[in-house]
Order: structure tokens, then C-alpha cells, then sequence
């Protein structure tokens, strides 16, 4: 098997051995039986229910008081009131259901020789076994080029493919029709559910090659054909006003195309964008121990055995799920990218975004898959429509606002009943930092300049929003810190507050980045003194009573010491607040911040534990970084490598592929190789990485040192690196180039667009 395969000796026992294929829109988790094939599906847009304006009408006119109360210390008044007067109503936003099923029945016995392979390189699902004395093999993947999961079966006998297949959907629930057209093809239409649901058409198509193909009621039906390639396709009325006569014409247009050819376009399609990073790291991987099966390598690292080749297959693995959950005119991934198959998943499978979405996307530009990214960014600008009315309706504010979750819909109306989360006013801020890191990657100033009213409508919301202290701080009131507890003097507890450290971590970042783009764009000189006044009243991070940065403005004492969420470190890492260069200090309280974390139980969620993993690499901790990569490992995934929250979500996957590059590469303050290196990575080499101001870094280290490295220049800025041991640059016609020295620990050189520059080290000469 390839290094980049995640492989198995048997079928899926259950959805959770089963392996994901998606283009972004169409995805399926396939479990692999020889015998009877269940392949589940979903199309992203196939959600319960229409949008709901949930905006509180009681909202605006209670607020005063309920600020009022906490700035009081009427801790119980203010939260009884809250959950009154701020709630959405109803509280509950829309979720996310599943497609449906095709399920196969072959008449196979003695089955010898299986094997289930997904290929990372290529990006489909192979299956392989014997049976009736027959070799056959199964060839299954979701195309972004032609908008269709394709199906191959073939045999190695002819006349040896029989089957039934057909299409269902949780016994039919939401099914109106299910029809046969032209005696080759099914047709699955219904509704998602509730009132102004999705409406939802899916077709499967067979072509034979020899044999026969028929329909008898529900079922399709092959008989002793040579080889058969099926196609299914699906829409929502979400996208299309006729969803099945867009899926008629989708499967029209493939089966004009041989399998060949089909699979052909896929393969180009997927791999221009997953070969464009390689990874190895370690340089006595044992041989043996890479031709395991996966669920075997991943048991006996759960044992306690190294296996570094098993870390670049969860990094890969990481960006394939990225791939296959994000795709341009795609949603974006939600809380498990495209692969649901419960009718209520979850946390209703949507978009949390107070850490679990922006998780997701943390990959997408340091791993070189910006591309990946857009689909978030349309979601924010359907929010940015409905944040403005919720920011007018509820606060009387201008500008725009969300909660800790939103659907389909961009709905920003708060979302449950539940205190430590739902009123907390910084989902939109937070997911507006991640058009600031697009931007940041890319350089792309069009894209920067078409982002800018909706950075600026995420601030205008505070500077309308924010209380001042009595010390004369401009605060978030009421607020919360997601989703932690806090203890008063008196021993009772506590929910709300006011400017909670994460939220000026946050305000922070957005005020710091929207002067950044007007001073770029050279507009708004107004709007940025506005922000320079503002920011200078926002709290900043404070030490605790144990060493700790501070999770509220007071120093309380926590509920939960080893809470999942760490939300008060967000200057670290997403965050740049707080570095080695600018704040030391804050550095070492923010390292023992975590280790109270740890030391009470904390990394108990699969997405905790990737935070930590990011947050280690930031605080420059290799060796622990490295320790909770395998603890994210040994505890918190399942057998085909999903993130196990548990149940499964994927933006463990995410994040901690993140964090494998955050370990070796940082471009935050300027690029920095190997910040967070772990002893266990001694040797290894890296292609591909993307770093801040346009650059493509790669790089190869011996030794624990770095002895060569190319960056790639896309869009000719200034190039800022942390010395190390460079001592010589050389542009790609062999010149030197001439180097700044910035500080002691800094240097820069000019770059030319489309240009590499070769660095040449101690260890290199």
C-alpha cells in the first residue's frame, strides 16, 4: 500500500470504520462489504427547515437592565433575565441531515483476500477481494469536475457482476417519490423537512458493459455484465429552483465520458491541490510497520509505539477531509464536514463558531489549500445580512453581530438555552479574522479591499456595543467565556459577565487588523483614529493568582480547572497578541495556564486537544506539542482516522494538522523554521507550506537543524525571517542577495513576484 493510503483487511463493522470521498458538495462515507455495499450520502445543502428571523423583540428594551444587574453583581437576575429576554426564539437554529443510502446486494460467498484503501494521492476509494473464485474490485469517488460519486465495479471473469442496488433514506422519512427512468436509473426526490425545507432530487444511473441492466420497483437490477460504472448526483432547491432537472442533466453530461476519463479528471482536479505540500518526518520509519493496516498502526500506537509515518498520514489525511468538505460554490465544513448519517446529528452538525468552525479552517491556508477557504467566506457575507438586523433589533447597534452558532441561513439570533454559551456576542468578529488571514497569505488586495466593509461592520457593532468601567475600559456587557464557569468569593457561581479575556483578545485582533487593511487600502483615515481610541480601553491580558493569564476580568476562580474550552489564550494562538518578542512575561503565564489545564483534565475533547497542540508549538514546546499529537491519537480518534470529539467531529483533524505546521513552520512575527521542533522529529523535510505575505516555504533539517530551505515568492513583498543560522540568500539566477539586519533577531531581504530564493545555512557549507 502507499504511505499515503489509510487501509483495512475488512469491511466497515459501523459508520465510524467507514471512509469519507467528497468534492466538496456531494459526499459519502463507504463501509466496503463485499457482500451488502452500504455507501451513505450527503449533499451539503440539504438541511431541516427555511430560514426564521429568531430575533428576541424583548431583547433591546431589557438589555439596560441586564447590563445593569451584572455591573451590580445581580449575578441571578442577570442570567434569569437573559435567558428571557436575550434567547432566539425559537431557540433552536436549522440542522443538517443526511442524503440517504444506496444500498448493494451482490451474490458473493467465500470471500478471500479483501482489502479497503483510500488513496490520499488520488483521492478514491479502492476495494479488492475474491470471491466464487472471481477477483473483483470496486473503484469509488466524488468528482468536483463533473458533480457526480462514481461507482466502478469490475471482475476479472466476464459475465460475473450481478447485483441489486437501490436508494433509500432513513425508512423513507422525507421521501415523496422514488422512480425508475429509462430502466437504468433511480430517482429519489423529497423534502428536507419543515416548514420552507430544502427540497431534494438524487439520481443513481448504471451503465453495464455486457449483462443486463433493469429497474423492477424500487431496485435496479444488473445481471452478468463485465464491468458497471453507476453514477449518482444530487441538488437542493437550496441552489437550483429545478433540482431534478439539473441532476438529469448532470448525469446526462457524465455518462458521455468513459470511466477512464472520468476518474482521469478527477485525479487532476484533486491532486493539483493535495500534492502540492509533502511531509516527512523521521528518517527510520520501520518498513514493516508502514504496510500494517491503519486501524493496526493506530492500535499499536495507542500501545505505546512510535510511528512518525502514521502522524504525516493524520497530516494528510487532515488535508484530504479539507478537500472533500470545501470546495469553491461549496458550503463550508461543518462540525463533520459533509459526513452525517443521523436525521439529528449532533449539536445539529452545523456551524459553532466559537472555536469548532474556525478549527476547521486553521489548515487551509499554512497547508496551501487557500482555494479551500472561500466557501467560509460566503457564508460570512449571508451572516453579514442578518447580523446587521440582529445587531439593530437586539442591541440597537449599527454594524453586525452572530452568537456561538449559525446554519445553513447565516442565522445570528442566539442559538440554545444553555448560559455558558449563548450569549456571547463574538461569532462574527472572530470568523471575520479569518478574511484578515486570507488576505495575510495571499496578498491579494482585491480580495482585501472587497472584505473591508465587512471587517468594518464586525468592529462598528463594538464601538456601538461596548460598556466603559468604572476604570474607563470598554468592555463586551453581557458576554461570556466560552463555556467555563467562574466561581465568586462568596462560593456562588457565575455565568455572565463583562469583557471576558477572550473578547478582548478578540477586539484586539479585529481593531488591530481593520487599521491595518484601511492603511493599505489608504482609506477610512477616520474610522482607523476611531479604532486607536478604542483599542487603547481594551483590557489587556492579566496574570492570575497562580501564575495564569486571567479568564475574566476578575481573577475568580474557575468552576472547571480542566475545561475543554481554553478560549483565554486565543492571544496565542489563533492570536498574535502575545508573543516571545512582545510580551515574555504573559508567554510564561500563558505556559502554565496550560499546565492547569492538563494537570485537571483537560485535552479531553479530540478539538481541545488539537488547540493544545497549536498553543505548545506557539509557546515554543516541541516535546509537547508532540506528546498531546499522540495523546490526540491514542484518545481521540476512531479507526479510520476521524477526530473523535466523541461522538465524531472533524475539526480535530483540522486542527491538529494545523498544528504539525505550526511545530515547523511559524510566519506570524516574520518566518521561522522549526519554532516547536520535537526531539522525536530530528530529521525530515517539508515541500510546499504557505507562511504570511505570500510565500511558499520548503525546507529539510538534520540533526534538529535546518540545513536547506527555498521560499517561493507569489507576490514579491519584503521577506522577514527569524536569523537561526542563515547566513546567505541567493535569488534563483545564483546572485546573493543583499540582507537587512532588522534586530538581533530578525532579518529581511526584498523579494520579485514568481521568484525563489535559496537559504544556505552553517550546517549547509
Amino acid at each position: 500500500m502507499s504511505k499515503t493510503s489509510i487501509w483495512f483487511k475488512q469491511p466497515a463493522k459501523n459508520w465510524n470504520e467507514a471512509l469519507p470521498i467528497g468534492n466538496g458538495r456531494l459526499g459519502a462515507m463507504v463501509f466496503g462489504d463485499p457482500i451488502a455495499e452500504n455507501i451513505q450520502l450527503n449533499e451539503d445543502s440539504l438541511w431541516y427547515g427555511g430560514y426564521r428571523d429568531r430575533n428576541n423583540p424583548d431583547a433591546r428594551t431589557n438589555l439596560p437592565i441586564i447590563q445593569q444587574y451584572i455591573k451590580a453583581g445581580k449575578l441571578e437576575d442577570a442570567q434569569d433575565l437573559a435567558t428571557k429576554a436575550l434567547s432566539g426564539i425559537p431557540d433552536t437554529q436549522r440542522h443538517y441531515v443526511p442524503l440517504g443510502n444506496i444500498l448493494f446486494q451482490f451474490p458473493h460467498f467465500d470471500i478471500t483476500g479483501y482489502s479497503r484503501q483510500l488513496d490520499l494521492e488520488k483521492g478514491y476509494i479502492k476495494i479488492k477481494y475474491k470471491a466464487n473464485g472471481t477477483n473483483y474490485s470496486r473503484e469509488i469517488f466524488s468528482s468536483f469536475p463533473d458533480h457526480v460519486v462514481v461507482v466502478r465495479i469490475q471482475a476479472d471473469r466476464p459475465a460475473s457482476i450481478s447485483f441489486n442496488a437501490r436508494l433509500t433514506r432513513d425508512n423513507g422519512r422525507g421521501v415523496e417519490r422514488i422512480v425508475s427512468i429509462g430502466g437504468d436509473s433511480l430517482i429519489m426526490s423529497g423534502n428536507g423537512g419543515g416548514i420552507e425545507g430544502s427540497n431534494f432530487c438524487a439520481i443513481l444511473k448504471a451503465i453495464s458493459e455486457g449483462g443486463e441492466i433493469k429497474t423492477v420497483g424500487q431496485y435496479l437490477t444488473v445481471k452478468n455484465a463485465n464491468a458497471v460504472t453507476l453514477f449518482l448526483t444530487a441538488e437542493t432547491s437550496f441552489r437550483q429552483k429545478n433540482p431534478e432537472g439539473v441532476c438529469k442533466e448532470t448525469i446526462k453530461k457524465a455518462r458521455k465520458k468513459s470511466y477512464d476519463e472520468l476518474k482521469t479528471n478527477h485525479i487532476m482536479d484533486y491532486s493539483q491541490l493535495f500534492s502540492r505540500v509533502r511531509l516527512q518526518l523521521g528518517s527510520n520509519i520501520n518498513e514493516k510497520v508502514k504496510l500494517l493496516p491503519t486501524n493496526e498502526r493506530l492500535a499499536r500506537l495507542q500501545k505505546g509505539y512510535e510511528d512518525q509515518g502514521l502522524i504525516e498520514l493524520y497530516f494528510q489525511f487532515g488535508r484530504y477531509l479539507l478537500i472533500s468538505s470545501s470546495r469553491p460554490g461549496s458550503l463550508p465544513a461543518n462540525l463533520q464536514g459533509i459526513w452525517n448519517d443521523q436525521m439529528r446529528p449532533p449539536w445539529d452538525s452545523k456551524y459553532t463558531i466559537n472555536i469548532n468552525i474556525q478549527m476547521n479552517y486553521w489548515p487551509a491556508e499554512v497547508s496551501n489549500l487557500s482555494e479551500c477557504h472561500l466557501p467560509l467566506f460566503e457564508l460570512i457575507e449571508r451572516m453579514k445580512v442578518n447580523g446587521r438586523k440582529t445587531a439593530k433589533e437586539m442591541y440597537g447597534c449599527r454594524g453586525f453581530v452572530a452568537h456561538h452558532n449559525t446554519d445553513i441561513w447565516g442565522d445570528t439570533a442566539p442559538q440554545d438555552l444553555y448560559l455558558p454559551a449563548t450569549y456571547w456576542p463574538m461569532g462574527a468578529a472572530w470568523l471575520c479574522l479569518h478574511l484578515w488571514e486570507h488576505y495575510q497569505y495571499t496578498q491579494d488586495r482585491e480580495f482585501l479591499r472587497k472584505s473591508y466593509d465587512t471587517l468594518k461592520e464586525a468592529a462598528i457593532f463594538f464601538i456601538d456595543f461596548l460598556s466603559e468601567t468604572e476604570e474607563g475600559e470598554f468592555v463586551t456587557n453581557p458576554s461570556v467565556s466560552p463555556e467555563n464557569t467562574y466561581i465568586l468569593p462568596n462560593g456562588n457561581r457565575g455565568i455572565l459577565c463583562m469583557g471576558p479575556s477572550m473578547d478582548n483578545q478578540i477586539l484586539y485582533e479585529l481593531f488591530n487588523c481593520c487599521i491595518k487593511a484601511s492603511q493599505l487600502l489608504e482609506m477610512d483615515k477616520e474610522f482607523q483614529n476611531t479604532l486607536h481610541q478604542y483599542k487603547r480601553h481594551i483590557p489587556k491580558p492579566q496574570i492570575g493568582k497562580y501564575g495564569q493569564i486571567q479568564e475574566w476580568l476578575e481573577d475568580y476562580e474557575e468552576a472547571e480547572p480542566g475545561h475543554r474550552h481554553i478560549s483565554h489564550l486565543f492571544a496565542i494562538h489563533p492570536g498574535s497578541q502575545i508573543t516571545n518578542q512582545k510580551s515574555p512575561e504573559l508567554m510564561v503565564a500563558a505556559k502554565r495556564t496550560l499546565e492547569r489545564r492538563l494537570a485537571s483534565g483537560g485535552g479531553h475533547t479530540g478539538w481541545s486537544r488539537a488547540w493544545i497542540i497549536n498553543l505548545w508549538a506557539r509557546l515554543g514546546e516541541g516535546d509537547l506539542a508532540y506528546e498531546n499529537i499522540v495523546k490526540l491519537l491514542q484518545k481521540s480518534t476512531l479507526p479510520n482516522l476521524l477526530d473523535d470529539h466523541p461522538p465524531f467531529q472533524i475539526d480535530g483533524n483540522f486542527g491538529g494538522a494545523a498544528g504539525i505546521v505550526e511545530m515547523l513552520l511559524q510566519s506570524h512575527e516574520g518566518i521561522h523554521f522549526l519554532p516547536a521542533l520535537p526531539k522525536e522529529w530530528a530529521n525530515g523535510k517539508v515541500e510546499g507550506l504557505r507562511a504570511r505575505g505570500g510565500f511558499e516555504v520548503s525546507f529539510e533539517w538534520k540533526q534538529s537543524k535546518i540545513i536547506k530551505a527555498t521560499i517561493y515568492s507569489k507576490a514579491g513583498q519584503p521577506c522577514k525571517i527569524k536569523k537561526a543560522e542563515i547566513i546567505r540568500i541567493f535569488d534563483q539566477t545564483k546572485n546573493e542577495v543583499f540582507i537587512k539586519n532588522i534586530n538581533a533577531e530578525y532579518i529581511e531581504f526584498k523579494t520579485k513576484q514568481n521568484e525563489s530564493y535559496d537559504l544556505r545555512f552553517e550546517e549547509s557549507l
